[in-house]
């Protein structure tokens, strides 16, 4: 065994048994818990702003009251109110159609309604299709947490 080896960083048995846990506990959760506010953590690597529950919950239902019948919703940096909208809790929240442009792409998992999106660059969309939408919600980053 090299001196480089020796030096590498190693788990303990007891923490590499709980992250195990974790592992099995998140990959076990239900298509239909993916939307739940949270259900993606936060990571403060990407500055991303989340809002609490019931702000996200008000946000979506001003949101669906503006883009009316059969709308467009855009959610810009704002995960957790597309979630909220996508859980069908917000009345009216199934006759509206979301989308959810954000950096992270662990959001990919939501399929067509993700779309890359880099406030660097607002204007480079080119892997989507043209799109217009009703109503659109933005985030500005910020480093605070959980409005």
């Amino acid at each position: 065994m090299s001196d480089s080896d020796e030096d590498a960083p190693a788990l303990s048995a007891h923490t590499l048994a709980a992250l195990q846990d974790f592992y099995r506990d998140t990959s076990s959760s239900s298509a239909s818990d993916q939307f739940t506010v949270g259900a993606v953590g936060e990571d403060w690597s990407l500055s991303q702003f989340w809002y609490s529950d019931e702000t996200a919950a008000q946000l979506a239902e001003e949101a669906v009251r503006e883009a009316g019948e059969g709308g467009r919703i855009a959610c810009v940096s704002a995960p957790s109110v597309y979630q909220k909208l996508k859980q069908g809790s917000v009345s009216g929240s199934d006759r509206v159609s979301a989308v959810v442009l954000e950096y992270d792409r662990r959001f990919s998992t939501y399929g067509e309604d993700f779309l890359f999106y880099d406030y660097n660059e607002p204007l480079a969309l080119s892997n989507t299709p043209p799109q217009s939408f009703d109503f659109i919600i933005a985030t500005r980053r910020t480093s605070q947490r959980n409005v």
